[in-house]
């Protein structure tokens, strides 16, 4: 398992200028072999290779006047910055093919020298810690790193980055072995929301942090300071800093929270299951900033990465799994509910608390997919069989249990789909 281990370093002066070289002829070399496999195709000749295209804007491209500077930098920053270029064109031709998962991937682009963001990798050949605590990187000398932590191993590369609020960070590359915590005997589900950020089947609940709400005063006022500078001046990068270390703030201390809770909810559970939300979809609604604003997605992506380094189950339960609607007591999926209906009442009596309801109901399907290897429809044990309700499922409710009865319900021999029930490992 390979992770990254950032550090903040502080280049001096000199430094900074050799940095910035460094970042400005990476940026370059992206571009002329970018341009080149451009030309290569509206000219309707073949994909240029990519040792070629190493020669052509690398060595050769060293010999010519115009690009004579590129030998001021290490040629180990310039080859990597020809593999992210081979990297995204892969990433692309797969995803065109339909090899790779996730959203469609677009085309590389060209890289601006007025992007805030800045970075370089380093391989082997071209870094080294020293005795004395700093990072020896080629052509740019020993940068000082403020350590928080020991490396667990030697790293294979490092990439150094300059982020828009100016600050310099240090990015190692190490593998490391996986670190199996002591077994428990404990699984929750978690219903993920705004009101509260989760809802965990055990009772517990987590508040929402809200941390762009609260600092929505302090960013409004230097955006508008940002705005009413003039463009190109000296005073507006000043003011364009001053906004960019204050959403800084904002991510830093949101990722610190998130890696905190996420480490508690695997330490304390075997298994963790959670909804497959539509965050992309959710994002384009009148909810985007709070939904922004949560980090749901980060915090999903932390908590399968922890459970592998930890060794715990970790899972997502089908979006179109009706959490909400569905009784966890005698099962029966009642109508919709808009958001602001937080509690509701069953047929059979039970009061629901509606994030509570949904936590218990993912548990329920996450375990019943998990003991169930075979994909088959799981036995409900005699003390959870319920007495019959007269409520029946709506049209849409009954389109949507079709095919999944393992975890909704099940389909009779004319079609008819009876009320699901909530499966329980038993």
């Amino acid at each position: 398992m390979q992770l990254r281990y950032n550090f903040r370093i502080y280049p001096t002066p000199g430094q900074q200028i050799a940095l910035a070289k460094a970042f400005g002829c990476a940026r370059v070399v992206f571009n002329d072999g970018l341009a080149a496999r451009h030309a290569a195709r509206t000219a309707g000749e073949p994909y240029i290779k990519d040792s070629v295209l190493q020669t052509r804007v690398i060595t050769m491209a060293k010999r010519t006047p115009e690009r004579a500077w590129l030998s001021e930098v290490s040629s180990v920053v310039l080859v990597q910055a020809l593999a992210d270029l081979h990297t995204a064109y892969r990433n692309f031709f797969s995803s065109v093919a339909g090899k790779r998962r996730g959203s469609k991937v677009c085309p590389p682009r060209f890289r601006s020298r007025k992007d805030n963001q800045h970075s370089i990798r380093f391989t082997r050949n071209g870094f080294s810690l020293r005795s004395n605590g700093r990072l020896y990187a080629a052509k740019i000398g020993e940068l000082k790193v403020v350590w928080s932590r020991e490396l667990p191993s030697q790293p294979s590369s490092v990439t150094i980055i300059r982020d828009a609020a100016g600050r310099y960070h240090a990015s190692f590359v190490v593998e490391i072995a996986s670190e199996p915590l002591p077994a428990v005997q404990t699984e929750v589900g978690i219903d993920l929301g705004l009101a509260s950020f989760a809802v965990l089947s055990d009772g517990k609940s987590v508040a929402s942090p809200r941390f762009l709400r609260h600092a929505e005063r302090r960013l409004r006022k230097a955006q508008q300071s940002l705005s009413r500078k003039s463009k190109g001046s000296n005073n507006r990068a000043k003011a364009r800093v001053k906004v960019a270390k204050a959403h800084t703030k904002v991510a830093d201390t949101r990722r610190d929270w998130l890696h905190k809770n996420s480490t508690t909810i695997i330490r304390d559970n075997q298994a963790v299951f959670v909804e497959d939300l539509c965050i992309r979809g959710l994002a384009r609604t009148r909810l985007a900033k709070s939904v922004h604003d949560a980090g749901w997605g980060m915090f999903i992506r932390m908590l399968e990465d922890k459970a592998t380094r930890y060794g715990r189950f970790f899972a997502k339960v089908d979006r179109w799994f009706p959490s909400t609607r569905l009784c966890s007591a005698c099962g029966v999926i009642s109508e919709k509910k808009p958001l602001h209906v937080r509690a509701w009442t069953c047929v059979c009596g039970t009061a629901h608390d509606r994030d509570m309801n949904a936590a218990m109901n993912i548990l329920a399907a996450g375990q019943a997919e998990r003991l169930n290897a075979c994909g088959g429809a799981v036995s409900l044990p005699s003390s959870r069989k319920r007495a019959p309700v007269k409520q029946e499922p709506a049209e849409s409710d009954r389109r949507s249990l079709v095919g999944i009865s393992a975890v909704h319900g099940r389909e009779d021999v004319k079609g008819r789909v009876r009320a699901g029930r909530t499966l329980c490992a038993s």
